[in-house]
This record gives C-alpha cells, structure tokens and sequence, in this order.
C-alpha cells in the first residue's frame, strides 16, 4: 500500500511540474493511509510454529518406527539362533536313531561309526571340511567326504562328491549310501526334482542295496514337496511292499508320511 501510494504521488509531483510551465499549480488534495494498528508490525510466528511442531512430531514418529524395528530385528534373530538349534538337536537324534539301527555285520558296522558320531555335531564350515578322509579304500574317503559336506551344509559339494563316488565305485557298499544321500542333500537344497531322479534311480539299479528303501521313503518326500500326494502313497505303498523288514528308523517314521499324504488304508 505504501510503496503504491508513493508512486501516485511521484507521477502527481511529474505531473504538476509539467502543468505549472502551462498554468497556475493546483496542489492536489491526497491524504496518507492509515496502517490500521493491528496489521503493523505482526510477526508471522503461527506458520512457522506450526511447521514446526509438524516436523517435532515426524521426528518423534521416525524415532519410534526405528526402535520398533530394531527390536523386530532382534527377536528375528533371537528366532533364526532358536531355529539353529532346533536343526542341530534334530541332527543329534537322528544320528542317535541310526546309530542303534546300524546293521550287526561288524565290518560295515565299524565302517559307519565316523560318519554317524559326526552327525552329532552342529554344522561345520568350509574349513572344518578341507582335510580329505583317509581309511585307505577310496570309494569309503569318498563317501566320507561327502558326507562331510552334507553335515556342513555345503550342498552343491555333497551331490558331487556322493554321485561321483557311486559312479566310480558302483559296486562298493557305500554305493547305495552315496547316492541315497545325494538325493538328500537335493531335498536340503530345495531341489526336490533333481532329488526324485537320484533317489528313484538308487532305488531302480540297486534295489537290494541298504539305503535302497530308504531312497523310497525319501523319494516321497520329494514327491510331496512337488504337490504330488497320490504318486507319494504309491512310493509309500511299495516302500511297505517291498521291504516289509525295514529297519525302525523308517518304520517310525512311514505312518506319519502316510498321513500327511493322506494315503488310503
């Protein structure tokens, strides 16, 4: 208002000047605005509190969705930690299981006391794995080793190893074991197709080998995993045919695979 009432009278001033060269000056009659009292001087403080108390506020907020997910992330891995050992108190009683289901002829017997004891212990990294087993048979140091790497979760390792060994050595004792646990270690690897072929191959071309009908029971496992109910209660079924002497370890654990395929009688 101020700066458009003093360019009135500039071009007021202008114009007079320029009149009085022509005629007498007429002194115009303009009176200065008033600034009403309440307008001057107001700060403008209620804007800027209020943004300010916007971003107090989203502080507080941020602050307290950070403390919420850093105790989420806590109780996750207070969870994975629980999960760890859930697996490893599993790995130790399957060890115990197939420990006392061992077969009684001394020779295979003693050849399956390492490889059992170590199932006990919790999962091991790549360097615990590096030093290679030597019993002087190498189909058996090749076995081990694979074994090893299955124990230490090293997946890709114990397939190649295991099926490298029941191809050398197809003959050998461990051949059955071998490829039985290559199928596992497909399964732990969440591969169950690969684990189907490997586990129903030990199956077909040795059927009379000691972890034939393991490969079996296994086989229907995969087969659930792949959505495949019906064709798992066939395994099952063949799986109580066949082998109606099974050893416990798998007799424990049939009728819970039946149920959970929903088999029929």
């Amino acid at each position: 208002m101020r700066y458009h009432l003093l360019g009135l009278v500039l071009l007021a001033g202008t114009a007079g000047i320029a009149a009085a060269q022509t005629q007498p000056v007429i002194q115009p009659e303009i009176q200065r605005a008033e600034i009403p009292r309440s307008m001057a001087g107001v700060p403008a403080t209620m804007a800027v509190a209020d943004v300010s108390a916007r971003l107090d506020a989203l502080e507080r907020q941020i602050a307290r969705l950070t403390g919420e997910n850093e105790e989420a992330s806590h109780r996750i891995r207070q969870l994975e930690k629980q999960l760890e050992q859930a697996r490893a108190d599993a790995a130790d009683r399957l060890g115990r299981l197939e420990a006392a289901a061992a077969p009684s002829t001394p020779a295979l017997a003693k050849v399956e006391e390492q490889p059992q004891a170590e199932e006990k212990a919790p999962a091991r990294t790549a360097a615990a794995t590096a030093k290679a087993p030597s019993t002087g048979d190498a189909g058996e140091d090749l076995y081990l080793t694979g074994f090893r790497q299955w124990e230490a979760k090293q997946f890709g390792e114990a397939q190649k190893s295991l099926e490298t060994m029941a191809k050398k050595y197809p003959k050998h004792p461990r051949a059955s074991y071998a490829l039985n646990l290559a199928g596992r270690a497909y399964l732990d690897e969440g591969k169950p197709a690969s684990a189907a072929k490997v586990l129903l191959s030990n199956y077909q071309v040795n059927p009379k080998g000691d972890r034939a009908a393991d490969s079996l029971y296994f086989l229907g496992q995969a087969l659930m995993q792949l959505k495949k109910p019906v064709e798992a209660c066939k395994v099952y079924d063949e799986l109580a045919e066949v082998y109606p002497d099974m050893r416990d370890w798998l007799k424990q654990r049939l009728p819970q695979a039946r149920a959970e395929a929903k088999c029929k009688g």
